[in-house]
């Protein structure tokens, strides 16, 4: 009897133990996955306004433009869906917030090109992009959760 006990009691810690590693493997990819994010949002948030102004006078960036609000937009989307450790889902809703508000901007950069009216003054609205400028603040604090 005591043997099937120490068995028993063995498997729950050892169960115990595999969730808890479960739920660092899952908080640790979820800090690679919002830094990989955090890095797209930057780039895309330094590219853009340029790219915006040259867009309104030029064919080819204009393309170019539009191709990189889609793949923001998606890449968005996407790390909106991610499921973040309980640990970090707080600092997760704040990201997807602030992505909402810049989705919106997107969309309204989408609707004027495909109605072929790119407005210059949105373009010169710098706080369009300042969301995903303020994203790495708090990608800072989820790369915490892994230390």
């Amino acid at each position: 009897m005591k043997k099937i006990a120490i068995v028993f009691v063995t498997t729950i810690l050892f169960l115990g133990g595999c969730s808890f590693l479960e739920d660092v493997n899952s908080t640790l990819n979820y800090v690679d996955e919002a830094r990989e994010y955090a890095s797209e949002a930057s780039d895309f948030a330094n590219e853009a306004p340029t790219l915006a102004k040259q867009a309104i006078n030029d064919e080819q960036s204009l393309n170019e433009f539009e191709s990189r609000l889609e793949e923001m937009k998606k890449d968005m989307k996407e790390f909106n869906e991610l499921e973040a450790p309980k640990v970090g889902a707080e600092l997760h809703q704040n990201i997807v917030d602030r992505n909402e508000k810049a989705l919106n901007t997107i969309d309204q950069f989408l609707k004027n090109i495909e109605d072929g009216n790119l407005d210059p003054s949105m373009v010169e609205n710098t706080e369009a992009f300042q969301t995903l400028t303020e994203i790495n603040d708090v990608i800072d604090q989820i790369n915490q959760l892994s230390e």
